[in-house]
């Protein structure tokens, strides 16, 4: 399982191209207020985090998550959920 450090800087990795192009993206970064996600971009950044890590996000957990790092946190806690 990947540590959270790693599943970070891939998530931010995943987000960039997402992003405006000026702003920067850390843990504390607002999806909708600092990035402007809407929901499309929001659920093009769920397939891909599920095709990096092989797993499946539920939608109920969108509500939840504000910024980069409740993201990462939820995606350790699936990770973690679905490892053998």
């Amino acid at each position: 399982m990947p540590a959270y450090d790693e599943i970070l800087r891939q998530v931010v990795e995943l987000i960039r191209p997402l992003a405006p192009p000026d702003r920067p993206v850390a843990e504390e970064t607002d999806l909708v207020a600092d990035l402007e996600f809407d929901s499309l971009k929001v659920m093009s950044l769920v397939e891909q985090v599920e095709d990096r890590f092989d797993i499946s996000v539920p939608l109920n957990i969108l509500p939840d998550i504000r910024t980069v790092k409740d993201f990462t946190v939820q995606l350790q806690r699936l990770i973690a959920g679905s490892a053998p």
